[in-house]
C-alpha cells in the first residue's frame, strides 16, 4: 500500500486513514522526452503511445495492441469539400513539410519531386471525386475574429495547441488579492499539488490551417470533430456553431489566397484510385472497394535502422521522428512482454489524450505555467479551484462510476463558473477509463451507509429523522453557513456561486465526501474552502452533540434527500419573470416540466415549450407568459412554466423497438423512500445521446441529438392566427443505413379524429402519414400511448408534426 500522494496525513484524524492502493513503482520519476507534456512514463510506455499514434499495427504484425491506443486515421469520404484542393496536393506530396508534427508518413519519400508532385496530384483528383459536396472558399468575417480569439484562448484550445497571442490584461487571469494573501501564508514544506508545471507543454502546431481550410469547412469541423477525427485526439468542445464559426474565423484570419474548387478529370481519378491502391493508404483510410495489404512480419525481427523508422529515404514509408523517439519504439518492442498495470494504463491514456494538459493525477500533469493565465473563471474568488480543472487523483474513489461515465460520455457538467470546457472524447475511446481507476483508486475512509427504504428498522427511521434535521441546519447561515458560497438546488450563493451542493449525492462516494469534508485542504492543497472539522473537532457543539462522525454523516443524509430536500436557512428564493420579445428566447436549468437538463424556448407568437435535453423529447407546451425563474440570468437555475403548460411524457422519445408489442422503456423514477437510480445511464442505454443545439437568425434553436447511428437535428416553430396558434415540429433524419425507429409523442387520455389527428386532454397533434399503433399503458389499461413506426432512409430524410394546444 502506498499513501496517497500529496497529502499531509498528520493533519486529518488520527483514527482516519487515507491511503490509495496505487502502484507507482512502474511509472517513471520523470517522463520520457519521446513525449511532451508532464507525463509519467518510461521508455518503453512513451514508445507504446507512439506506436498507437502511428499506427504501425496497420501495417506489421506481432504488435500487442492492448498496450496502445491505436489512433484512428480521419474520415477521407468529404475530403474534397473539407480541405482546399491546392493543400490537399502539397500536404499528400511531403507531409511534414505543409503540417509539421503530423502523424501521417511520407509514402513518396523516395521518389523525386516532378514524380511525387505527379502521383499527389491523382490522388487529389481521387478524393475530391470521393466527396458529395465541392470545397467553396469563404472569407472569414471580420465581426467574428475578436470573439474567435477570446473563445479559442478560453475554452481550452490552448490545453493543445497553445496561446496563439498575448492578450489583453483584463482577459487574463489575475488572482484575487485575499487568495494571493492566504497562498503566501501557506506552509512552503505544503506540497503544490496545483502549481503549474515546468515540463515543456504540449502545443500542436496550427501553421498549416489557413491554406487547409475555408471558414465554412474548419468551423464545420470543429463543430463536430468526431464525424471526421473518431480518434478523439480532437475531441469535441462542445462549440456552438456560431462559436465554431467564430474561432474559424479567427484562425483563418489571416488568409490571403482562396483557393479554387477542383474540376476532376477521370483519368487522374483512375489514377489516384491505382495510386491509393498501391501506396496501401486503405491500411489506415477505409475506402468502398478498396482493401489494406497483408500486414507484413511482426515489427520486432527488421532493423530498426532500416525502414520507417530510418532517416534515410526509400521505398518504404518515412516518419520525421526525433531520435529520442525512434528510441522509445525500440525501447517498447523490446519489452512487449511486460503487461501494464491498471496505474500504466491509466497514465497511457491520460497521456494519449492529452488530460494532463489541464488536470493533475497524483505527481503528474497539470496546467503549464505559460498557459495558466488563459483559465478563466466567472467566479475569482474561489481562487485556483474556480478556474483550473480538479485533479484526478483518485477521481475512481471520488465519482460515482456513473457519474463519470455521465462527465466522459454526456457532457455533464458542475462547474458553469469555468471557462475552460470538458471535452468530448467519443465512448470508443475512452470506454475502458471508469473501470480502469475504479479498481486502481482504493482509499481508506469513513463509510456511511444509508439503509433501502425496504428495511429499515424504527430506530433506522428516527436516526434518518434526526440526521436530515441536523444536516439541514448545519448547511444554513446559523451553522457552517456552507450555502453562502455554495449554489443550492438551483437556487445562487449571495457570495461565491460555488459547485450545487445538491449534486453532491448523485456525484460523491460517501467515503471520499466523508474524507473531504474533514480536511479539504489535504485533497486540494490551495482550497479556499475552509475546514468546519479542525483536527477532528466540530466547531458548532450544539448540533448533535458536536459529534464529528455523526455530523458529516448527517449532511449525507440531508443532501441524499435531493430535490426534494427543504432549504436550509439562508437560502433566498428570488423570482423573475423572463418576457419574449421580438425573438425566440431560450433559458436552460431544471424544471418540473423537463427534467434536470431542461431547455425552455419561448417564441414571440406568445407560444413556449419545454425540451428534456437528458432523454431527448418534447415535454411541455403553453400558451401566454413564457417562464418564472429563481433569479436573473441566463442557465443560472430552476424555471417553470409562467402560464398553465400542456405536459407530455419525459420518456425518452425515439427507440428501436423490436416490434410493435415490446413495451417502452420507461425512464426510472426514484422517491425518498428509493432514493438510488436503478438506471442511472437510462437513456443512454436505449440509444439516447444529446449534442447541443444552435441557433437561427431569429434565436430559434434546433436541438441535435442522436438514436443509435441517426442524427436527428429537432427544430419548432409557431404557425397560425394570433388565437389559434400551433406548433410546427421538424425532425431531421441523417442515418448510415436504411432502419426503423418508433416515436412516442403522446400518451394518457387519447382519442382518435382522424386517420392522421389525435387529440390528448388540451392537445391535438396531427402526425405524418406512417404506420400507427395506438395501445393501453401496461400500468393503467384506461390510458393509452401513440407509437408511431419511422421507416428511416439512408441518407437524409424529414418528418413534420403539428401540435395544436386547445382552450
Amino acid at each position: 500500500m502506498q499513501h496517497l500522494r500529496g497529502f499531509q496525513l498528520g493533519r486529518i484524524l488520527g483514527a482516519l486513514l487515507v491511503s490509495a492502493l496505487i502502484s507507482r513503482t512502474t511509472l517513471a520519476d520523470t517522463g520520457d522526452p519521446a513525449l511532451d507534456g508532464n507525463h509519467p512514463l518510461t521508455q518503453a510506455q512513451a514508445g507504446d503511445v507512439l506506436i498507437g499514434e502511428l499506427r504501425c499495427a496497420a501495417c506489421h504484425g506481432g504488435i500487442d495492441q492492448t498496450r496502445t491506443h491505436a489512433k484512428a486515421a480521419p474520415d477521407l469520404l468529404n475530403a474534397g469539400a473539407r480541405i482546399s484542393p491546392d493543400y490537399l496536393k502539397r500536404f499528400l506530396a511531403s507531409p511534414s513539410v505543409f503540417q509539421p508534427g503530423t502523424t501521417m508518413p511520407d509514402m513518396m519519400a523516395s521518389l523525386a519531386e516532378p514524380e511525387r508532385n505527379k502521383i499527389a496530384e491523382a490522388l487529389t483528383h481521387f478524393l475530391v471525386a470521393q466527396s458529395k459536396l465541392t470545397y467553396q472558399p469563404s472569407p472569414p468575417e471580420q465581426s467574428n475574429v475578436a470573439e474567435g480569439k477570446s473563445l479559442f484562448h478560453s475554452v481550452g484550445c490552448v490545453a493543445c495547441h497553445g496561446p496563439k497571442e498575448q492578450l489583453d490584461d483584463e482577459f487574463l487571469y489575475k488572482k484575487p488579492r485575499s487568495v494571493i494573501n492566504e497562498i503566501d501564508e501557506e506552509d512552503e514544506d505544503e506540497p503544490k499539488q496545483d502549481k503549474a508545471v515546468a515540463a515543456k507543454p504540449v502545443a500542436i502546431n496550427l501553421s498549416h490551417v489557413p491554406s487547409k481550410y475555408s471558414v465554412n469547412s474548419l468551423s464545420e469541423f470543429l463543430y463536430q470533430p468526431l464525424r471526421v477525427r473518431s480518434s478523439g485526439r480532437m475531441p469535441d468542445m462542445k462549440l456552438t456553431q456560431d462559436e465554431s464559426q467564430a474561432i474559424a474565423g479567427y484562425l483563418l484570419a489571416e488568409q490571403t489566397v482562396f483557393f479554387k474548387p477542383l474540376q476532376t478529370d477521370a483519368a487522374l481519378v483512375a489514377a489516384g484510385r491505382k495510386h491509393f491502391q498501391e501506396l496501401n493508404c486503405a491500411a489506415c483510410h477505409a475506402m468502398d472497394g478498396l482493401q489494406p495489404a497483408t500486414p507484413l512480419s511482426s515489427l520486432k525481427a527488421n532493423n530498426l535502422d532500416s525502414g520507417c523508422l530510418s532517416k534515410t529515404p526509400g521505398k518504404h514509408p518515412q516518419f520525421h521522428l526525433r531520435d529520442a523517439q525512434v528510441q522509445a519504439i525500440a525501447a517498447s518492442l523490446k519489452d512487449a512482454t511486460t503487461p501494464d498495470s491498471d496505474a500504466v494504463q491509466i497514465a497511457k491514456t491520460l497521456t494519449t489524450f492529452n488530460c494532463i494538459g489541464c488536470h493533475i493525477r497524483d505527481d503528474y500533469g497539470g496546467v503549464p505555467e505559460d498557459y495558466s493565465p488563459f483559465y478563466l473563471t466567472t467566479e475569482k474568488n474561489l481562487g485556483d479551484d474556480g478556474r483550473i480543472p480538479p485533479p484526478l487523483s483518485l477521481v475512481g474513489a471520488k465519482l460515482r462510476p456513473e457519474w463519470l461515465k455521465k462527465v466522459l460520455f454526456d457532457g455533464e457538467s458542475v462547474r458553469p463558473y469555468m471557462t475552460t470546457r470538458m471535452p468530448q472524447y467519443g465512448n470508443s475511446n475512452l470506454h475502458h477509463l471508469p473501470e480502469l481507476v475504479a479498481r486502481a483508486d482504493v482509499m481508506e475512509s469513513r463509510e456511511m451507509n444509508i439503509p433501502s427504504s425496504e428495511n429499515r428498522t424504527q430506530a433506522e427511521r428516527d436516526k434518518e429523522k434526526l440526521y436530515r434535521k441536523a444536516g439541514q441546519e448545519l448547511l444554513g447561515d446559523k451553522a457552517l453557513n456552507c450555502i453562502n458560497c455554495h449554489n443550492f438546488n438551483g437556487k445562487p450563493a449571495p457570495v461565491n456561486k460555488g459547485i450545487d451542493l445538491m449534486t453532491s449525492y448523485q456525484r460523491l462516494q460517501p467515503g471520499w465526501f466523508n474524507s473531504f469534508l474533514r480536511n479539504p485542504g489535504a485533497f486540494r492543497p490551495r482550497i479556499v474552502m475552509p475546514t468546519a472539522w479542525s483536527n477532528g473537532i466540530a466547531s458548532h457543539k450544539t448540533i448533535l452533540d458536536g459529534n464529528t462522525d455523526a455530523q458529516i454523516e448527517s449532511i449525507w443524509y440531508y443532501l441524499s434527500l435531493g430535490t426534494s430536500a427543504a432549504d436550509p436557512s439562508g437560502i433566498r428564493n428570488i423570482s423573475t419573470k423572463l418576457d419574449v420579445g421580438s425573438e425566440a428566447k431560450v433559458y436552460r436549468g431544471r424544471s418540473r416540466v423537463a427534467g434536470f437538463r431542461g431547455i425552455a424556448v419561448g417564441l414571440p407568437e406568445n407560444l413556449s415549450y419545454a425540451f428534456n435535453a437528458e432523454t431527448g423529447t418534447l415535454s411541455a407546451i403553453w400558451k401566454g407568459d413564457f417562464v418564472n425563474v429563481n433569479w436573473n440570468g441566463q442557465g443560472a437555475g430552476d424555471f417553470n412554466p409562467a402560464s398553465n403548460p400542456i405536459t407530455l411524457a419525459q420518456d425518452t422519445s425515439f427507440v428501436p423497438l423490436a416490434d410493435d408489442n415490446s413495451p417502452w422503456p420507461l425512464m426510472p423514477t426514484m422517491s425518498k423512500e428509493a432514493r438510488t437510480n436503478p438506471d442511472p445511464l437510462y437513456p443512454k442505454n436505449h440509444g439516447y445521446q444529446f449534442g447541443g443545439y444552435y441557433l437561427d437568425e431569429s434565436s430559434i434553436p434546433t436541438f441535435m441529438y442522436r438514436c443509435g447511428t441517426i442524427a436527428i437535428e429537432d427544430r419548432s416553430t409557431a404557425v397560425g392566427s394570433a388565437d389559434q396558434q400551433r406548433l410546427v415540429r421538424v425532425l431531421q433524419f441523417d442515418s448510415p443505413t436504411a432502419q426503423t425507429i418508433w416515436f412516442r409523442p403522446l400518451t394518457g387520455d387519447i382519442t382518435r379524429e382522424s386517420d392522421r389527428t389525435f387529440k390528448a386532454g388540451r392537445l391535438r397533434l396531427t402526425v405524418p402519414n406512417v404506420d400507427i399503433k395506438l395501445r393501453p399503458l401496461p400500468d393503467n389499461p384506461e390510458s393509452s400511448e401513440l407509437l408511431l413506426k419511422l421507416e428511416i432512409p439512408q441518407g437524409e430524410s424529414a418528418q413534420e408534426f403539428l401540435y395544436e394546444p386547445l382552450q
